[in-house]
């Protein structure tokens, strides 16, 4: 889930941006540094929105920077495990497709499509469902949920999410709707079935 929080921090700004405008500085300072970078606690940052307030300088002896106690605001990306969440198909392989979450991506192995037998289809980059000839294919929006995660804060990249499709509600977008149409001819043959009697 996203989360616009207020935050707080020290933040060092460098003796050649001293005669700048400070919360240009700061926010930029903050952005270059925390935007893209995962904080276990809080979260992975997606963009450094505003700064709130600076307080007092403070100089190290030996350092020509300004330190200077900030709050600010961001934009940051909180997943749990088995949270419910939208993404996009970056890429497909034989092994499974690479989701994007925003800032991160996340892998949904073949066995986590569906129960059945999953055929790649590498001419066209797609993973077809054997029997229901369901496919993903890059570019579809899709509902998964959260099975597996493990963020790495110090290697962004290195964090491993890993996704599941299987259960009911998950699924393209595609899924989704031919998953409602067939919910809403089994209520419109239970109605009919009712006022027949």
């Amino acid at each position: 889930m996203y989360y616009r929080m207020k935050l707080a921090d020290k933040v060092r700004v460098p003796p050649h941006r001293l005669g700048e405008d400070l919360r240009k500085v700061i926010l930029d300072v903050l952005q270059e540094q925390l935007e893209g970078s995962i904080d276990k606690e809080i979260g992975i940052f997606i963009a450094v929105t505003k700064v709130l307030d600076v307080g007092e300088g403070e100089i190290v002896p030996g350092d020509g920077a300004v330190y200077y106690d900030v709050t600010f605001e961001s934009l940051v990306l909180r997943l749990a495990l088995q949270e419910v969440i939208e993404g996009l198909v970056v890429e497909t392989t034989s092994f499974g497709a690479f989701v994007s979450l925003g800032p991160i991506d996340a892998m949904l192995h073949v066995s986590q499509i569906s129960d059945e037998y999953i055929n790649y289809d590498e001419k066209n980059a797609r993973l077809i469902c054997q029997e229901s000839k369901r496919s993903i294919t890059v570019g579809d929006t899709i509902r998964v949920r959260v099975v597996t995660l493990s963020l790495n804060e110090r290697e962004p990249r290195d964090s491993k999410i890993g996704l599941t499709m299987r259960q009911s509600g998950l699924g393209t977008a595609k899924w989704l709707e031919e998953d409602l149409a067939k919910e809403k001819e089994k209520e419109k043959e239970k109605g009919g079935e009712r006022g027949g009697r």
